[in-house]
């Protein structure tokens, strides 16, 4: 669905803001005119494995301690602990495109929900350390300015 249009260009073209509704494989790609094309082939969950109170409460635990560390709480709204698809709401506010994916690409609640929590324990000490970085990096690495600036 088109969210919004970002920019309109003088020869036509215009960037857009989307967002899915369904997910979908890509499975293949036509690259024939100047804008690509593609066949998808929409899915759904294929796994009905029964989720465990103890695998939903502990992947909300680590969604809660992601909020608390990164000062998050109200950037996302509150999961519906009962929601059937709560892996997606969790996984909403994590900004790492390649865990985004695997949690799009997985046809299985309880699997979702298990890679969230194994994601998750690491996941506040890594974006902890990309920020210190984001810090240093400009600096001479000890996190000083050097002298000649």
């Amino acid at each position: 669905m088109v969210e919004t249009v970002l920019e309109r260009y003088p020869d036509g073209r215009f960037d857009i803001l989307t967002r899915g509704q369904r997910r979908f494989m890509l499975r293949s790609i036509d690259q024939q005119l100047d804008w690509l094309r593609g066949e998808v082939e929409f899915f759904e969950d294929d796994d009905f494995t029964p989720v465990t109170r103890q695998l939903r409460d502990k992947a909300l635990d680590c969604f809660r301690e992601i909020r608390r560390a990164l000062n998050s709480a109200g950037a996302e709204a509150e999961p519906e602990p009962e929601h059937p698809l709560l892996s997606f709401q969790l996984a909403h506010g994590i900004d790492d495109l390649d865990f985004q994916s695997l949690v799009l690409r997985s046809r299985s609640e309880a699997e979702r929900l298990r890679k969230f929590v194994e994601f998750a324990e690491g996941y506040v000490s890594r974006t902890e350390y990309t920020a210190k970085m984001k810090r240093v990096v400009p600096t001479n690495g000890s996190g000083h300015k050097p002298a000649d600036l």
